[in-house]
């Protein structure tokens, strides 16, 4: 098992972001969390990453339990943006080489090449959808057990995510890596995904096979997820 929650409860003060939850996520598989706004869907990307630490229960990265050092492990891509705008597109492949040892460089400038951004650009030249664009290189770059994304196709054009969606194909070793991506775009990565959670007011709703869905169902994922937020079911596909 590439990553797993076990009974995580993950509280701010009063407030239940997730509560008493349980996922698996497999190697070589990519996997979409799915669900509205507060839905606890980057809270549990962050408990992967180790950014922050469950109330109560336990997450692991393969047989060892999550520590705030799980970021040797994660690449992580967050919703926010945080750039230093003084910095070009090639400073920020040269600082991201010098903090993580799994950096690869010659796989950051194919990617560079392959999202059409210029490396001598300024960040603060460059567009929203290039600054995502970006995000997605340094993130993709990165050698790791697991690639979690946050939003990754936020302020992109919609004409250029059927080829940023090509790039998690053609770029994501599925030999040694596992991909758990947070979106609304559910139409933009449904082709992409093996398997989806829908995480509801901090619970996971549903959980299916996405094949099997299609085959044995008959349901698109978006059509899956309106049946399962619209009526209170407890079948499992």
């Amino acid at each position: 098992m590439s990553a797993a929650l076990n009974n995580v409860t993950k509280k701010y003060g009063n407030a239940y972001a997730l509560k008493d939850v349980n996922m698996a996520f497999e190697k070589g598989k990519i996997y979409g969390l799915l669900g509205p706004n507060g839905s606890g869907k980057s809270t549990t990307l962050k408990l992967i990453a180790g950014l922050v630490m469950p109330t109560s229960g336990e997450v692991t990265i393969g047989t060892e339990r999550v520590t705030r050092q799980a970021a040797s492990k994660t690449g992580y891509l967050t919703e926010l943006d945080m750039f230093y705008d003084s910095f070009s597109v090639e400073d920020m492949i040269h600082f991201y080489e010098t903090q993580f040892p799994d950096f690869l460089r010659e796989k950051a400038l194919e990617l560079l090449e392959y999202m059409e951004l210029e490396p001598k650009m300024k960040i603060k030249q460059l567009s929203k959808g290039k600054r995502g664009r970006l995000k997605l290189v340094l993130a993709l770059s990165r050698q790791t057990e697991l690639l979690l994304l946050d939003e990754p196709f936020s302020g992109l054009d919609p004409m250029v995510r059927d080829s940023i969606v090509k790039s998690l194909l053609s770029f994501i070793d599925f030999e040694a890596q596992t991909v758990i991506i947070a979106t609304h775009e559910i139409n933009d990565i449904e082709a992409l995904l093996d398997e989806a959670y829908i995480l509801q007011d901090g619970i996971v709703k549903n959980h299916c096979i996405v094949e099997e869905l299609r085959e044995e169902h008959g349901l698109s994922v978006m059509e899956w997820l309106k049946e399962s937020t619209s009526k209170d079911k407890g079948e499992e596909f």
